[in-house]
């Protein structure tokens, strides 16, 4: 039996060893280095993909009929740049042209509209785009022209205004004008006033500017993601006989942008200067389309509330503060006069508002400059 017992763990141990050996073949051992188990197999490159056919070229779409919305039409894919050698496909220089905006572009620029039969006209498309926010932070943004906030549009009292809406997001969207009178068909609320406006169609709005103030233009539709992405900008609406009280005028338009507290769709350092000589008067437009109340404080002066929500406050009843809280959709008209030289601070006292990702300073920062 013992002898039975002894030939069985031969064979046994022959069969697991053939075993081990038919799985990872020879192990070759090389004095001084790791276990290299079976033979290296060749690496086979992929063959490269068949070129695409490039896309045809977008027939030019007619001109739409206020309220009307534009069938979709092809669009030829954007050019993508490839990334230099040694250069990672996510860094932020190798983000393509097409989709990147240069740094210095600011948002809230006024855009010139075009006259047509006595109408202002003025074009918006709403598209993705690549947002640099503060220095060397880019976020994925929806943009009106391609800038956040999107481009000041700019009116008399009394004009005929058109605003053309063409779609190149990924998604429906709307656009709603805030503040103003309308034609009901004008407001801009999908199933409501009109249908959504899908990729790659057009809608028209059109009414008369009525009455002066500071209004907006944002999106309706998905809008807490929409908006929140940076699809919004600012409606000026003069007065037609106005008696300017002030010799310099700024927008500081706040909000919340992919993770950052922004002034205008950029964060401190990357906000702009405001300028005034000493002596002089400086209206600060504050509009909030974030989703947050901001308390803006002032360094250096207090500010004169002269008008909210679009609407003149009158003399006997404007107010004196040097924080202004205002919530989300809200507008201040405010002034100072530029008494005190130096370089001032004007941002959030909520004191985390004021960080990038928890760094201070940062976020809703900017500086009133006031030279001699």
């Amino acid at each position: 039996m013992r002898g039975m017992f002894i030939a069985l763990m031969v064979m046994g141990a022959v069969w697991t060893g053939g075993l081990v050996w038919s799985i990872f073949g020879g192990l070759v051992l090389v004095p001084g280095s790791t276990i290299t188990i079976g033979a290296p197999k060749a690496a086979v490159a992929p063959a490269p993909p068949a070129p695409a056919p490039a896309p045809p070229a977008p027939a030019p779409a007619p001109l739409p009929k206020p309220g009307a919305a534009a069938p979709a039409a092809q669009q030829s894919a954007p050019a993508v740049k490839a990334p230099a050698a040694g250069q990672d496909a996510h860094s932020h220089a190798a983000v393509s042209h097409a989709a990147s905006v240069p740094t210095g572009v600011k948002g809230n620029q006024a855009l010139e509209p075009r006259l047509v039969d006595g109408v202002k006209v003025f074009d918006v498309t709403a598209s993705v785009v690549k947002w640099e926010v503060a220095p060397g932070e880019l976020i994925d943004a929806y943009a009106y022209n391609g800038t956040v906030p999107g481009p000041l549009l700019r009116a008399t009292e009394g004009d005929k205004i058109r605003i053309n809406l063409k779609n190149e997001l990924p998604e429906p969207t709307v656009l709603h004008v805030h503040g103003p009178m309308l034609p009901n068909a004008m407001d801009g609320v999908p199933d409501v006033t009109q249908p959504v406006v899908n990729p790659g169609q057009s809608f028209t709005y059109e009414f008369e500017a009525k009455p002066a103030g500071t209004f907006l233009y944002h999106t309706h539709h998905n809008s807490l993601v929409q908006k929140s992405k940076g699809l919004y900008g600012v409606l000026q609406i003069d007065p037609k006989a106005e008696v300017k009280t002030y010799d310099r005028e700024y927008f500081q338009v706040i909000g919340e942008l992919g993770g950052f507290f922004v002034i205008n769709g950029k964060a401190f350092p990357s906000t702009d200067v405001l300028e005034a000589k000493l002596g002089e008067r400086v209206r600060i437009r504050l509009i909030n389309l974030g989703e947050m109340a901001h308390p803006m404080h002032s360094h250096g002066f207090a500010t004169k509330v002269v008008g909210t929500d679009g609407h003149p406050i009158p003399k006997a009843v404007q107010l004196l503060k040097d924080t202004v809280t205002i919530g989300p959709g809200e507008r201040y008209d405010l002034e100072f006069v530029a008494d005190n030289p130096g370089a001032w601070v004007y941002h959030c006292h909520i004191l985390s508002h004021v960080q990038n990702k928890g760094v201070e300073p940062g976020g809703m920062i900017s500086v009133v400059k006031v030279t001699e």
